[in-house]
């Protein structure tokens, strides 16, 4: 599929990109040759193919939901810059 200069532009603009003129082709060829295997990809006849959502069939049992670490207010504060007993102090940011 045809990838145009104008169409790397507004991909470029919607990243917020500056591309020069040797990135905006090479973004060009390589976005050509993503769509094109894209294209050979929806090519494919699916017909009868069951869908996954993993090659191999995955079972992760779920494990107990049980509380591993005591909360210990000083030990979690203990890096904290600025704190008053068990509080984070932070810098106001609305005046």
């Amino acid at each position: 599929m045809p990838v145009s200069l104008k169409d790397v532009d507004q991909i470029a603009l919607l990243a917020r990109l500056g591309l020069t003129e040797d990135e905006r082709r090479s973004l060009r060829d390589d976005l050509e040759s993503i769509l094109g295997y894209i294209g050979k990809l929806q090519a494919l006849d699916t017909t009868g193919i069951e869908a996954t959502a993993h090659v191999i069939d995955l079972h992760t049992p779920p494990r107990d939901d049980v509380e591993r670490n005591p909360q210990d207010a000083d030990a979690m504060l203990a890096n904290a810059p600025d704190r008053d007993r068990t509080y984070l102090r932070v810098p106001k940011i609305i005046e």
